[in-house]
């Protein structure tokens, strides 16, 4: 299980000009995983993604998490984190789990976010086209593997 992870000031996930989901501050997810990706990782994943400390604090450290600033999270499906383009012009995705092992994955992280999370947890639509629009807040962003 890959994540990359982005401190936002917002986020908006949208499908053929449709609002999917929109979160203000907080962190923007995406998310891929692989064949072999199994609960004991979703769980870890989930915890690490809620307990991480990013946001700053009045001295500007990063001491503060979503809770200090009620923050969100937007979850977006990404298997093309899981690309290997170390050969050749057109990276190969073998390592990408197929939809019918990732679409339950990715339905019980977003699960185990919304039980965990102190905020929103907005999400995009597993295997549409999206155009997903940010504002960085940092930047700070983190790849996130399990």
């Amino acid at each position: 299980m890959r994540v990359v992870l982005q401190r936002v000031s917002r986020a908006r996930v949208t499908i053929s000009g449709r609002v999917a989901g929109e979160i203000g501050r907080g962190f923007l997810l995406l998310v891929g995983f692989r064949v072999g990706d199994d609960e004991e990782a979703l769980r870890w994943m989930a915890d690490k993604v809620v307990s991480l400390r990013l946001f700053g604090d009045a001295e500007g450290k990063m001491n503060l998490g979503l809770e200090d600033v009620a923050g969100g999270l937007l979850v977006v499906s990404q298997f093309t984190l899981y690309g290997d383009a170390r050969k050749g012009r057109r990276p190969s995705f073998i390592d990408a789990a197929p939809p019918p092992v990732a679409v339950p994955l990715y339905e019980r992280f977003v699960g185990l976010l919304r039980e965990r999370a102190p905020g929103p947890v907005e999400t995009g639509e597993f295997g549409a086209m999206m155009d997903v629009e940010l504002v960085n807040d940092g930047p700070v962003t983190l790849i996130l593997e399990r």
